[in-house]
């Protein structure tokens, strides 16, 4: 008896001996900037340095506030061989990551033990808002699939930007009649006109503990996010100019209006690492600010939310105080689950009389 363990004693420090050696390689490849609440995905490509198989169990070490899909998992490799594998990241808070190291774990050429050893990678993560979506919009754009809004065509306006001289037609407005083109041509002339363009759309987003409330897996202020650079992508396409601002207590972050493309990538970076704070908002300081440095004529777009009929007296008194040089609009958000409360349809069938 103790000449067999003795036996495999040597056995397993032999095996410990031949697998000293590390004969697994990864490296990871992905983008640099991941959209919030999608999935990424994110690729590992394992060589084998072995000239025997080996059937690897791999995982990678990815930020707490993302959600992995397809880790662990397990990879036959062929002597000299490569294979990749590919997972799918889906992070639920904005920010600057790091994805640090690889794990991998094989069996020792005779069997009796398993290896494992890891790889440190360090690879930096941008997160920012929901930038996919832009990307979706901007396809059905092009294609023209039901967005005529965001085609490149032109439309007629109001009485503000004069286009060009035409014929009366049966439903033009007689207010629109040119009288001395109609002398001179001895027919009915009407003005044309279209619509403006560099206008200013300010959004305001509150960054408080309001704000903090999920929904949808995401945070007000993150729903609030995708919402503005949606409609900052929609803006600048027709040739108008969008700013930001982020404010709790005071004002974090602020972006002057600008246009073309490079206004929407601004946004981005701007408010890619805002994040909602337990804090009160200041709203009347924050608002006077803008006011004060937002000296073209603007539609403000403030995105809060409200608990009570008090703060939103307060709230429409602040709006009120953007005008006349400004119009203001507010977007409060719906609480989800009071809605389906009060919905008849949700409630119990022993209840109804």
């Amino acid at each position: 008896m103790i000449a067999t363990d003795l036996g495999i004693l040597l056995l397993v420090l032999a095996d410990a001996v031949l697998a000293r050696h590390k004969l697994v390689v990864v490296t990871r490849e992905h983008r640099e900037i991941f959209s919030l609440g999608r999935t990424n995905p994110v690729t590992l490509r394992l060589t084998s340095l072995s000239r025997r198989k080996l059937t690897v169990r791999v995982t990678d070490d990815y930020p707490e506030s993302m959600t992995a899909d397809g880790l662990p998992t397990t990879v036959k490799l062929d002597p000299r061989g490569t294979e990749a594998i590919t997972f799918r990241l889906t992070p639920w808070r904005r920010g600057a990551y790091t994805m640090s190291r690889h794990t991998v774990r094989y069996r020792s050429p005779l069997g009796f033990l398993i290896r494992q050893y890891t790889i440190e990678a360090e690879s930096p993560i941008r997160v920012y808002p929901d930038v996919k979506a832009v990307a979706a919009f901007e396809l059905l754009a092009r294609q023209a699939r039901g967005l005529s809004a965001m085609r490149a065509v032109r439309q007629r306006g109001g009485e503000s930007e004069f286009e060009s001289l035409r014929e009366y037609q049966h439903d033009d407005p007689y207010r629109a009649i040119d009288w001395r083109a109609t002398a001179r041509r001895d027919k009915l002339i009407v003005r044309s006109y279209q619509l403006e363009r560099g206008q200013n759309l300010m959004f305001a987003l509150d960054s408080g503990r309001l704000m903090t409330a999920h929904s949808g897996g995401l945070s007000l202020f993150d729903h609030a996010v995708n919402a503005s650079l949606m409609l900052a992508h929609v803006a600048t396409r027709g040739g108008d100019n969008v700013g930001l601002m982020s404010f709790a207590e005071n004002v974090e972050r602020y972006v002057a209006p600008r246009g073309g493309r490079a206004a929407v990538n601004s946004l981005v970076r701007a408010v890619y690492d805002v994040h909602p704070r337990l804090v009160e908002s200041d709203l009347d300081a924050s608002l006077g600010q803008l006011a004060r440095q937002l000296r073209k004529r603007s539609l403000v777009v403030v995105f809060t939310q409200l608990v009570d009929h008090v703060s939103a007296e307060l709230l429409l008194k602040r709006m009120r105080s953007l005008q006349p040089r400004h119009l203001p609009l507010c977007i409060i958000f719906q609480n989800e689950a009071v809605n389906t409360l009060i919905t008849p349809e949700a409630r119990p069938s022993s209840l109804s009389l």
